[in-house]
């Protein structure tokens, strides 16, 4: 691994998660240069995230580490009530994330965009472009086996305005569990494993961990997409022998919310969802409702119905 020159801005992507979260510890520790972190907000991460986020940035602030959230931005939404989660994306346009059908845009339209469009406009980066140099960009893939071959779809890419650099991997050849004991270490609690409450990858355990607002609104986006789908079962994609291809039929399994209520959601969600797109787009786009305030309605409804 080359390590950047003193003149080359340093950025860290930062996911929330285990790896990333080492790798930024042990740079800082190892004395060397990081002038910002971003991390990019999809608007849907895991509640054990967000609660982790403020441990981290105090972290950072204490050893003053500028540190970024950014944020895919919509502009245009044409009939559609104004969305700017990945979330009210799926539930505006009737569909599932990129994951779910074996692609990879949903990544880089609310990850590596927003990232790319803030370091657009920080001065370091264009100080550096104007004379032909490059930022240097931190990745959190670390030694294991998966995040090897993530690695290995990347590997040979030339971009002519970053660098990137995998410490975890070629530098220290730290595993997860590696990771782990360095936040230990730090004296920091140990981060959940990242992602959006939406994701094809979130394994089985992690969706019967997620508090019971956040199953409703599974069960409200695969209703959703549903009449869309043809060779997808839900944002599982398919099912395999450890479980079904919805996240639906396995909270159901598992009963992890009561089969009256995911009937309820799946039989009245979708239609007064489709209901309250049709006035919206009645509204001027400047007046015009946002999804959010659907969803919190919808959420006030399933709690109501519970209570």
């Amino acid at each position: 691994m080359t390590m950047p020159s003193a003149n080359h801005p340093v950025v860290a992507a930062w996911g929330m998660g285990v790896n990333s979260t080492a790798m930024i510890i042990e740079w800082v520790a190892r004395g060397r240069r990081l002038d910002a972190v971003l991390t990019a907000d999809t608007g849907a991460e895991k509640p054990q995230s967000y609660a982790y986020l403020p441990i981290f940035e105090k972290w950072m602030d204490d050893r003053g580490i500028s540190h970024h959230i950014v944020r895919y931005e919509p502009k245009k939404f044409k009939h559609w009530p104004p969305y700017f989660t990945i979330l009210e994306n799926c539930l505006t346009n009737s569909t599932l994330p990129s994951a779910s059908f074996g692609r990879k845009s949903c990544s880089v339209k609310w990850k590596i965009q927003p990232q790319d469009l803030w370091v657009s406009k920080w001065q370091l980066a264009n100080n550096i472009w104007q004379v032909g140099g490059k930022v240097v960009k931190l990745i959190g893939y670390d030694a294991s086996p998966a995040d090897s071959r993530r690695y290995a779809n990347r590997e040979g890419i030339v971009d002519a305005r970053y660098d990137y650099l995998y410490p975890l991997l070629h530098e220290w050849h730290w595993d997860r569990d590696a990771c782990i004991r360095r936040i230990e270490a730090e004296g920091l609690p140990v981060p959940p494993k990242s992602s959006c409450v939406i994701c094809a990858h979130m394994r089985s355990e992690e969706v019967a961990q997620l508090p019971r607002w956040v199953l409703r609104l599974i069960v409200l986006v695969e209703a959703r997409a549903a009449p869309r789908l043809r060779n997808v079962e839900g944002l599982w994609r398919r099912a395999t022998k450890a479980r079904p291809g919805s996240m639906t039929m396995f909270i159901r399994q598992r009963g992890l919310l009561d089969p009256d209520e995911i009937d309820a959601i799946v039989a009245g969600a979708p239609v007064d969802l489709i209901d309250f797109q049709r006035v919206a787009a009645a509204i001027p786009v400047e007046r015009r409702p946002h999804m959010r305030e659907w969803i919190d309605r919808f959420n006030e409804g399933v709690d109501k119905l519970a209570a």
